[in-house]
């Protein structure tokens, strides 16, 4: 039965996948309904702390997008990438990795990937190179961000002062990881003058005088307010990591019942902590700045939140139902190895996350399972990035964009799918990001 169950699950998420957008969450609602009806298994509770975080901290991230605050951040991250266009495959990538760290989304990337295309293209530099790994480290990221849902989340899951951890881990993992990501990138490919398709293409005089032109900065006007909100974005991801490094500081209230604001021991919840300071965050932006409130909800940021939580509300409430169902079963069957042998256990996680396309569903689904494994925490930690491995099949948003506004066409899908421009770079920065957590962990913690 365990297997014809793992089959209803698997195709659920590869249905849904295809569907893109909200195809995930109700075909995952679709999947807990056979679950229920068809083979009797009780649902466990809905993953309503992931969704209270995603809303929480992408309404504060829509924000700091109506108050300008995000076109000032990509317009700082642009002088940078521009300033050395020679060294644009590693400038390019570390300056999204930074950039997205700090505003604790991918999303960021979208209006950088044209900048770095173009600059890459006219320096007759491969843009594959740089956008395939910038790409890659907007996911990177997302593991390590205290304002991302997928840390918050992993945070919240561990425990008091997990989120210092998790940061003094991570970041240092994925940093190294994503300069070895650089490296496998640094000659792929043929060179652009050599490349036949962009020979090709230069045939065109507009295209050839586009490609000659200068590279001069788009001057955009920002908005008053614009770097106040990043300030106070600035002061609200402090906070942040304050509460999570130093739990003692934080109200305590008498032991009781395990809720979603309190722990059984009285201490406050990470949903709580995260949701109050960056929807208070929220509303100094939109006082301070005078951002109204409709800006706010027009930001795309905001409107791609419903997609977000309609997702994870549905193939995490039928991936956590399975795992509880069959935890004994699992627990029997990979126990072993897992303990023996810790890092297995991130090969499981990335299998799934290649489906999910969602860091923050795929933490849910699995890291609660890693726990009962008995895999430790500094290992479950450095295991956290292979909740990246998204990029695997070519169909999120970021990787499609990349090769989209790569006007030579050498960011390209290959023959067989899966052989696509951001595979090798992908692969290379995790395997080397989680390895030297695991590093990383044995010596800090």
């Amino acid at each position: 039965m365990f297997w014809i169950e793992f089959a209803v699950l698997l195709a659920m998420i590869l249905i849904g996948s295809q569907m893109k957008g909200i195809g995930l969450g109700v075909m995952g609602m679709v999947g807990l309904l056979v679950f229920i009806l068809v083979f009797r298994i009780k649902p466990t509770d809905p993953p309503l702390d992931v969704m209270l975080i995603i809303m929480a901290i992408v309404t504060t991230a829509a924000t700091l997008q109506a108050s300008g605050g995000l076109d000032y951040l990509v317009k700082l991250a642009e002088l940078i990438i521009r300033k050395n266009p020679s060294n644009i495959t590693f400038i390019a990538p570390f300056t999204v990795y930074f950039l997205c760290l700090f505003a604790g989304t991918a999303h960021i990337v979208y209006s950088l990937l044209p900048i770095i295309s173009e600059v890459s293209a006219k320096k007759r530099i491969r843009p594959e190179r740089p956008l395939s790994i910038s790409v890659i480290a907007s996911h990177l990221a997302i593991t390590g961000s205290p304002m991302s849902a997928a840390t918050a989340y992993f945070a919240g899951l561990l425990g008091a002062g997990a989120l210092l951890d998790i940061m003094t881990i991570c970041i240092p993992a994925c940093i190294i990881g994503l300069l070895a990501g650089c490296f496998s990138v640094f000659k792929k490919g043929k060179e652009l003058n050599d490349d036949p398709i962009f020979i090709e293409k230069m045939k065109d005089p507009e295209f050839a005088k586009s490609m000659e032109t200068g590279t001069k900065i788009d001057e955009k006007h920002l908005k008053p307010g614009a770097k106040t909100s990043v300030v106070i974005f600035a002061i609200a991801v402090l906070l942040i990591v304050i509460a999570g490094a130093f739990p003692e500081i934080i109200p305590h209230f008498e032991p009781g019942k395990n809720t979603l604001a309190v722990t059984a021991d009285g201490a406050l919840t990470m949903v709580t902590i995260i949701s109050v300071i960056t929807l208070m965050a929220s509303a100094a932006m939109m006082l301070i700045t005078k951002t109204s409130t409709a800006e706010v909800t027009k930001a795309s940021l905001f409107t791609s939140m419903a997609s977000a939580v309609v997702s994870v509300f549905g193939v995490v409430w039928m991936s956590s139902t399975f795992m509880h169902h069959n935890n004994t079963i699992i627990q029997d069957s990979l126990g072993g190895i897992v303990s023996t042998y810790p890092w297995t256990f991130s090969i499981a996680v990335f299998l799934l996350g290649i489906l999910m396309f969602s860091q923050a569903a795929t933490a849910k689904a699995m890291m609660p399972l890693g726990i009962t494994l008995g895999v430790a925490n500094p290992a479950l930690i450095a295991i956290f990035p292979a909740v990246n491995s998204d990029f695997v099949l070519p169909g999120y948003p970021t990787l499609l964009a990349a090769i989209n506004f790569d006007r030579t066409g050498s960011t390209k899908i290959g023959k067989f799918v899966i052989n696509h421009s951001f595979l090798v770079p992908g692969v290379v920065s995790i395997v080397v990001a989680i390895g030297v957590g695991f590093l990383i962990g044995s010596i800090v913690l």
